[in-house]
């Protein structure tokens, strides 16, 4: 199994968007490791000079060079495609490691956005120095905040029917999930709508409540190393995770009522898939022991996860 990198760069970014028309940059085998660096923010977020903080050189000439599409902020690097990925397959992602890729991160609160959009009528971007040391960001009130780094996007290409799609909405390829969850260690499951799969990721996190509630985290770049692995043997309608201790689904919809459907009714899946139990004991299992966690409320469509320790159906 071989080794990999795609760094963040004008021609190996797509700004704001998926598309499965996008052509892969590597087309690699299943079970490789691939590590991606990625950057985040728009020119008007960037710190100013002088800050002392460091601007890497890559986001800067994406800037001058390229031009972000259908209102996504989002920018993304890849896509690479895993060899033999057919459609309807579904491929497992290892989160093997997430390092820092800046000295720095961002929040913005902006007027009409977030979970409060009347709430707050002026525009504001904090920066926020992160100590990679330490793994600490300091808030300007002196508040330090442990760093829990995540890609708020990893996705497949959606099916070629769909066409180009703005990055904001996640779906059920992806995309800008925004799970606080899927940290280094755990495992996401997508499903495979295009042959080769063509996968990308970005929007980097440095750390993240459930809700993320004013539109933003700690928005930073990052760099993530993967295990790429086509799976066979499954069939998944929307994405799933495994971290060491939980199972997790997930829902994604513009109602959160409607996000709780997806979410509970494929953790009742999951179990039965698992157990010997009875749909009507997996519902009972789910009240009695699983957590419901809004994962985000401010992507246009919203996010429910559903965790469930392994150990309560026999797993470790």
């Amino acid at each position: 199994m071989a080794t990999h990198r795609l760094d963040a760069a004008p021609d190996t970014v797509h700004w704001g968007y998926f598309d499965a028309k996008l052509k892969p940059l590597l087309t690699i085998d299943s079970g490789d490791t691939i590590t991606f660096s990625t950057v985040s923010g728009q020119p008007t977020q960037l710190p100013a000079a002088g800050s002392g903080l460091t601007i890497p050189p890559a986001l800067t000439t994406i800037h001058q060079k390229i031009q972000p599409k259908l209102g996504g902020p989002h920018i993304l690097t890849g896509p690479v495609a895993i060899r033999g990925a057919k459609a309807g397959q579904v491929l497992e992602v290892r989160i093997k490691q997430i390092d820092l890729h800046y000295d720095w991160g961002y929040n913005t609160v902006r007027p009409l956005a977030g979970a409060l959009p009347d709430d707050f009528h002026e525009m504001r971007v904090m920066h926020i120095p992160l100590d990679k040391k330490r793994m600490v960001g300091t808030l300007p009130w002196g508040l330090e905040l442990d760093l829990k780094p995540f890609f708020g996007i990893m996705a497949v290409a959606p099916p070629h029917g769909w066409g180009a799609i703005p990055s904001q909405p996640p779906r059920k390829n992806g995309g800008n999930i925004d799970n606080k969850e899927l940290v280094a260690g755990t495992t996401l499951f997508l499903p495979i709508h295009v042959d080769g799969a063509l996968f990308s990721c970005g929007d980097g996190h440095g750390a993240q409540g459930d809700g993320e509630v004013c539109v933003t985290a700690i928005e930073t770049g990052l760099i993530g190393t993967f295990q790429l692995i086509v799976r066979d043997d499954m069939k998944l309608e929307w994405p799933m995770a495994e971290t060491p201790t939980h199972v997790m689904t997930m829902g994604f919809d513009p109602d959160l009522d409607d996000c709780v459907v997806i979410a509970l009714r494929d953790m009742i899946k999951l179990i039965c898939a698992r157990t010997n139990l009875s749909r009507e004991d997996a519902y009972t299992l789910c009240s009695l022991a699983a957590d419901l966690r809004v994962t985000q409320v401010v992507n246009g469509t919203k996010g429910i996860h559903v965790m469930l320790e392994k150990k309560l159906i026999g797993q470790s």
